[in-house]
């Protein structure tokens, strides 16, 4: 919920990443638009699908590694959770250390990091805040749709007081858009509804003409199957509501009520690739899971309603095409055996550790641990690990002691000890 407020809002857009990758989107989707158009296919609905369907099979490789990170979990998971229970209460340094280590151990034997499923899902979360806007607001970035609204845009920058004309027809929406600007004003009328355009007109009698020939141009190209995606669904359900019209309720519903099953769909075929169980209560990702199961539709419904019809479609778009995405993840993910992905990223840990000087011995004795009863054996309180450099300089300690010079402390020092050691051979032979 937090992240459609934080789109729907746009005060992510300003980002400096999220900006850059949504001008570089942007800029795909000009070049969809237009060959679109040179083939005599002028639709802002059939752009988005397919500039929908080009962004997710770039993010395929993305959605591949984050799949095969959730099936590893699930070997790795009931390993981390024994370590968990075992340290658990125990709040010392030393504990906090030892588990850890022994988690980091875990990690290790599978070939896995602990931050491998969260990288790609960040790129991911980047690359499809960037995107948002650049199906939010079309004009920005395709040439041909901004030049429809261009002529209307000129007579209204003509208008005295226009903004202060445009900051009431806008209403509560108006401090989203700079009405000094042309881009401002295209993009808060590419928003505007019947409502809007009609104060727009009634407000600004000498743009009416211009008003009326840019509200026929872009309904025609946001018209996709009788729907014009740039209205609200609420608003069409209303006024089909109002006019009792079966054809008209069915067309404002169908692209929110899509948008959720889509989703659930999509959600549910996820969690197939993954063989984590929903009845396993110690399972921290169970909760999750289920919570996103079901919220996940309900939040595009809503927002299906509420939000530009153009927006669902899209939603529509993604849902179905990581549908079909996942159900091909799905297929490659069951033709690969858990002991063949672990084997693999062993391989590639291997060669990233050996790069860095660590002989290929210690990886494979690390790699071949058994590491499934991960400190199930307790240390010696007298056995202490040691490390060659320390050892290395603790030897070169007792050499320069036994060298050192007559009178020193140094040498004082090891005649109190030649003392002690003295007498307690002397007490140990009575």
């Amino acid at each position: 919920m937090e992240v459609y407020g934080l789109l729907a809002s746009g005060g992510i857009y300003d980002w400096p990443i999220i900006s850059q990758i949504s001008w570089i989107l942007g800029q795909v989707m000009n070049g969809i638009y237009n060959v679109l158009s040179a083939i005599g296919i002028e639709n802002i609905g059939v752009s988005i699908i397919i500039f929908t369907i080009i962004v997710y099979t770039i993010l395929l490789p993305l959605t591949i590694k984050q799949q095969k990170f959730s099936k590893m979990q699930s070997v790795v998971n009931p390993e981390v959770q024994k370590i968990q229970k075992k340290y658990a209460g125990k709040k010392d340094q030393v504990s906090l250390q030892k588990q850890q280590e022994e988690m980091n151990a875990v990690y290790e034997k599978y070939g896995v990091k602990m931050s491998a499923g969260c990288l790609p899902s960040l790129l991911q979360l980047v690359i499809l805040f960037g995107l948002y806007p650049v199906v939010q607001n079309i004009p920005e970035y395709v040439t041909k749709v901004r030049n429809v609204y261009t002529p209307l845009v000129d007579q209204i920058m003509g208008v005295k007081d226009h903004v202060d004309i445009l900051t009431n027809v806008a209403g509560n929406t108006a401090s989203l858009y700079d009405f000094t600007t042309a881009n401002g004003i295209t993009e808060a009328l590419y928003r505007f509804q019947e409502n809007s355009w009609s104060a727009l007109i009634e407000q600004m009698p000498s743009v009416e003409s211009a008003a009326r020939t840019t509200i026929s141009e872009i309904g025609r190209l946001n018209n996709f199957l009788g729907i014009d995606i740039g209205t609200h669904p609420w608003n069409l359900l209303t006024n089909a509501l109002a006019a009792a019209s079966i054809g008209g309720i069915i067309l404002a519903v169908l692209i929110p009520i899509l948008a959720g099953l889509t989703q659930f769909i999509s959600v549910k075929l996820s969690q197939m690739s993954s063989t984590v169980s929903m009845q396993d209560s110690d399972n921290p990702m169970m909760n999750s899971m289920k919570t996103m199961t079901y919220t996940m539709p309900l939040i595009s419904v809503v927002f299906g309603f509420t939000l530009p019809a153009g927006l669902g479609l899209y939603w529509v778009a993604s849902a179905a095409v990581r549908c079909v995405q996942q159900l091909g993840v799905n297929k490659y993910l069951k033709s690969k055996s858990v002991e063949e992905m672990i084997e693999e990223n062993r391989k590639k840990m291997q060669k990233k550790i050996e790069k860095k000087g660590t002989s290929g011995k210690e990886i494979n004795k690390m790699a071949t641990t058994n590491t499934r009863n991960v400190g199930s054996q307790t240390n010696s309180k007298n056995k202490v690990s040691t490390d060659p450099s320390k050892e290395e300089k603790i030897k070169k300690a007792h050499e320069l002691a036994e060298n050192a010079k007559p009178g020193s402390l140094t040498a004082k020092a090891n005649l109190v000890s030649r003392y002690n050691k003295g007498q307690k051979t002397e007490e140990g032979s009575k």
